[in-house]
């Protein structure tokens, strides 16, 4: 009597190692966006019409004595053309992230610099502020 016996339930397991498999991994690239890019704390000036820009490939620090860091690493305005030189200029988005107290003479040249290396794309970092 085939048709009365009672199978027993079965857990299939591999269809369930796929899916912890795929969320594991779309976890661990939500997770990687979400990392910030390395910079230095700074306080950045506030803005009430800032706008999202796309994810910058480059971000160049500017403090208040006037360094520019790229990467941890401080640059003069001949120097970080060098650099800026040998990263594909014409593809390069740069953000420069200033802070709201460094100088605007010193911006100017970080700013120089880019465009002198052939950098056409660069945004300047804010916070958005609240309209007044």
């Amino acid at each position: 009597m085939q048709y009365l016996e009672v199978k027993k339930a079965r857990i299939e397991i591999i269809p369930m190692i796929d899916i912890m498999l795929f969320l594991l991994v779309f976890f661990i690239m939500v997770t990687i966006h979400m990392i910030p890019d390395k910079g230095l704390p700074a306080q950045m000036p506030g803005s009430s019409t800032a706008q999202e820009l796309p994810k910058p490939k480059l971000v160049i620090n500017l403090q208040v004595n006037g360094d520019a860091e790229v990467d941890g690493k401080t640059y003069s305005p001949s120097a970080l053309e060098d650099y800026l030189r040998q990263h594909d200029p014409k593809n390069l988005q740069v953000t420069i992230a200033a802070d709201k107290n460094a100088d605007v003479d010193a911006l100017v040249h970080v700013m120089d610099s880019c465009r002198k290396a052939g950098v056409t794309a660069i945004g300047l970092a804010s916070r958005l502020e609240n309209s007044r």
